[in-house]
């Protein structure tokens, strides 16, 4: 894991210190300078994002989560825990269930026209406006990979917020997460709670019944036209989403929350649940875990 940062570290730079600047003169369409411009700011972001892996490397302390657990899905055995049955706000880790109610309760091809109303959440993309005609299946993508808030909101308004809501905590029910509250579709709301036990059970159930999620959830290159037209890149913010052992997971941040990430990895080809609650640095804390389970060699 170690090697594959740097070499991905090495690879960012490597392309952006190519001459992208000179092949901005080479397009006489605008429009294809501005996206050349964003992809510009992209590799920049992606830079970051690996300088932060790559630190998360360094650390020796141990996993500072509040709450965590590893479990392997064969034979549903934790590996790892801490605290998995105290409840805690999940934050973003909420839209993972947005997710679930809205493929379940929509045709994904359905258009919505979004409304001031259901853009009023924290968490804004230009891509998203008033007026726009847009279907669940890209409001879906726009929630799971940069989760913008606004796209949550809106899956909520094809059925109804409070009907959604309803719904939402109904499945907690039926999937026997005895600790979970949902009260928004975003994340935003800090009495969304649930707890490690809670979220294995939906991450179970998302890889068996909805694995699309989870290809969603990896998703890097996903573009939807602004206003004005220009192509508006959303960036995916699951911190590992670039790595093959990544198969899928949503991250989540609130200052009541701390760090959540809920996540599937493929471990010596089984798929194992990560789940970090409460946690100062979930890049850090993943990287413990992955550190301990290759030294246990489960």
């Amino acid at each position: 894991m170690r090697y594959k940062i740097i070499f991905l570290l090495f690879c960012a730079l490597v392309l952006f210190s190519s001459p992208l600047s000179l092949k901005a003169a080479e397009f006489s369409n605008l429009a294809e300078t501005e996206k050349l411009n964003q992809q510009i700011q992209i590799i920049l972001q992606e830079i970051q994002r690996l300088k932060a892996l790559a630190s998360g490397l360094q650390s020796t302390q141990e996993i500072a989560a509040e709450s965590y657990l590893a479990i392997d899905f064969f034979n549903n055995s934790a590996i790892l825990e801490k605290n998995i049955n105290q409840m805690y706000p999940i934050a973003s880790v909420t839209k993972l269930m947005t997710a679930v109610i809205a493929l379940e309760n929509i045709d994904t091809s359905k258009t919505i026209t979004l409304t001031k109303e259901m853009l009023e959440p924290w968490g804004y993309s230009p891509a998203l406006f008033s007026g726009l005609n847009i279907s669940a299946k890209n409001l879906l993508q726009a929630s799971l990979i940069q989760s913008v808030n606004d796209a949550s909101e809106s899956l909520g308004y094809f059925l109804g917020k409070e009907k959604f809501l309803e719904l939402m905590n109904k499945k907690a029910k039926e999937l026997n997460m005895v600790n979970t509250l949902y009260f928004d579709t975003t994340g935003l709301n800090a009495a969304n709670l649930s707890t490690a036990s809670d979220l294995k059970k939906l991450l179970l159930y998302i890889y068996k019944s909805h694995p699309e999620i989870l290809t969603i959830t990896k998703n890097n290159d996903f573009w939807l036209p602004d206003k004005a037209g220009r192509l508006s890149k959303f960036k995916n913010i699951n911190d590992f989403y670039s790595f093959p052992e990544f198969i899928g997971g949503k991250t989540g941040y609130l200052p009541e929350a701390k760090e959540t990430f809920a996540s599937l990895f493929d471990i010596n080809k089984k798929p194992v649940a990560i789940i970090l609650l409460f946690s100062p640095n979930r890049q850090s804390d993943i990287f413990k875990i992955l550190d301990q389970l290759k030294a246990k060699n489960f």
